[in-house]
């Protein structure tokens, strides 16, 4: 039985409708007895609070950046007066890890104060370990308010954003300031070992994330097969949304009768549903915004299949959602979604950019046996069952925390 703890969770925005893989690892800690406190830079957009869970965890989330402005200042004063020494490496290692230009420095400077705040409330707080999710600016605050405040910190790495400016973001220094980095596939933590030292592997640890239990526990629908497909995620570059469409506007012309759903939102949304007007495809595409977890599961459960074709990712949780739900999945051959879905086993993956190959794997969904979507989506459920358990992972978690948290 692990001894209870009081742990801070860090993330940039908190909470949004896409953390799913956040709140799972905060409600099972809670679950078993942790006192966990949430602190984010800033506040989600209210549009994404489509639940009273997620408005109530807004609520109980402490904001760094907020009209406050003389918290920071105050918070800097006191570190310094009660350990100017802690202070003073804070301090050098905010100068050795920023990124190079007076703008960086700037930026540098404003998560440097937003680290002493944080330092603050944790030592204030009696909290014994920090946690932070994803690699980018919480992270560099959680580093540093780590430094400042004596606590010692994890993060969780995702991708793909870290990955393409690691050495901008200090990556390195993270991981080996670190008291453990948690890695959410294999292919996550190979691109964090390019980053650090052999020495330095050993902080490198596979956490995997995990959907809502819920999606495991409920009992599972046979897929009716419907001619209804379903994509679920963020309106940017990176989900290849516009890619969807050409496959889309493909099929549509080769006589290809179906639907699809795409649920989320995000700045690529009203490019999307233009060019739906403008090719006459409402009886076939349409939108949604962002839905709660219920509203999600709901349009798995109405669909044949879930398509995500994205360029970049880490190892969406969505996708383990769909196949929980026994539902195979259309994806790409990237990053750690080859961990997760298995050709001809529990879904289709194509190359990254093919908008051919993408068409013809919906075709093959869309033209598949009933009998052939029900054994898929049976092999996708038990893969997700066997891998991204959420009391597993968390048990991986909290034993890592529990290593390294300070005494009582």
């Amino acid at each position: 039985m692990q001894r209870t703890m009081s742990i801070a969770y860090l993330t940039s925005t908190y909470p949004r409708a896409t953390d799913t893989f956040v709140r799972n690892e905060i409600f099972e800690l809670r679950r078993r007895g942790h006192r966990i406190e949430t602190f984010a830079a800033r506040r989600a957009d209210a549009s994404q609070l489509k639940s009273e869970m997620l408005r109530q965890e807004a609520a109980n989330t402490t904001y760094l950046v907020s009209g406050k402005l003389l918290r920071t200042p105050a918070s800097a004063l006191k570190l310094l007066v009660r350990s100017p020494g802690r202070f003073g490496r804070g301090v050098r290692q905010m100068f050795e890890t920023r990124p190079p230009g007076l703008r960086a420095l700037v930026w540098q400077l404003a998560y440097f104060l937003e680290a002493t705040l944080l330092a603050d409330l944790m030592q204030r707080g009696g909290i014994q370990h920090l946690h932070n999710h994803i690699g980018e600016s919480s992270a560099t605050v959680a580093m540093l308010a780590s430094e400042l405040s004596g606590i010692p910190y994890s993060l969780t790495i995702h991708g793909p954003y870290i990955f393409r400016a690691p050495e901008r973001w200090a990556l390195g220094s993270k991981i080996v300031h670190s008291a453990f980095t948690a890695c959410i596939s294999d292919f996550t933590r190979s691109q964090c070992m390019i980053f650090v030292p052999y020495a330095h592997w050993s902080r490198l640890h596979l956490v995997r994330c995990s959907p809502d239990a819920s999606f495991l526990d409920s009992k599972a629908t046979a897929n009716a097969g419907p001619s209804r497909l379903v994509w679920v995620g963020r309106f940017c570059e990176e989900k290849s949304v516009p890619l969807l469409m050409e496959a889309v506007e493909r099929l549509v012309s080769e006589d290809v009768a179906f639907q699809i759903v795409l649920v989320g939102d995000g700045p690529l949304r009203p490019e999307v549903e233009a060019w739906i007007a403008e090719k006459g495809l409402r009886d076939v595409v349409s939108t949604t915004g962002w839905l709660d977890s219920q509203h999600v599961r709901e349009q798995i459960v109405a669909s044949r299949a879930m398509v995500m074709p994205s360029f970049a990712e880490g190892l969406p949780v969505v996708l383990m959602e769909a196949l929980a739900l026994e539902r195979p999945v259309i994806s790409t051959y990237i990053a750690g979604i080859p961990e997760l879905v298995e050709p001809g086993v529990n879904g289709w993956l194509v190359p990254a950019g093919s908008t051919d190959r993408l068409a013809r794997a919906m075709r093959a969904v869309l033209e598949a046996p009933l009998e052939q979507l029900r054994e898929m989506g049976r092999a996708g459920r038990e893969v997700v069952r066997c891998r991204h358990d959420t009391t597993v992972e968390v048990g991986k978690l909290e034993a890592l925390i529990a290593r390294h948290a300070i005494g009582d």
